[in-house]
């Protein structure tokens, strides 16, 4: 499975215009080239740097047979970690669970299990 952290109100517009293209928070797939996804490991790790303090937000939790475009496992710019990039519209069928993720008291985030 594959994770994408959204703001919620992304995910509503999502649903209406039948469409997710938002890569990570405050830029879109036009801008970036891609989606940024994580494994289940990375999404805490994600969560506290990039969302640090920002609540509103949705954990989607994504069925990768389910995408109709190209998945690449990338390394992150500046480490040599790598992450899942979808390179293309993320596919609403594809969603298979969105859960709040909500923000703690100290501006950070609970660990996903991984299943």
């Amino acid at each position: 499975m594959l994770y994408h952290i959204a703001k919620s109100v992304d995910w509503i517009d999502a649903q209406a215009n039948g469409k997710y293209e938002v890569s990570t928070l405050g830029k879109n797939l036009s801008q970036v080239g891609y989606i940024h996804l994580s494994f289940a490991h990375q999404v805490k790790k994600v969560a506290d740097s990039v969302y640090h303090g920002v609540d509103d937000l949705v954990l989607l939790k994504i069925n990768p047979d389910n995408l109709k475009s190209l998945v690449r496992i990338e390394n992150a710019l500046g480490t040599a970690e790598k992450f899942p990039h979808l390179y293309g519209p993320l596919d609403l069928e594809a969603v298979d669970e969105v859960n709040a993720y909500n923000v703690l008291d100290d501006g950070t985030f609970q660990n996903v299990d991984a299943e």
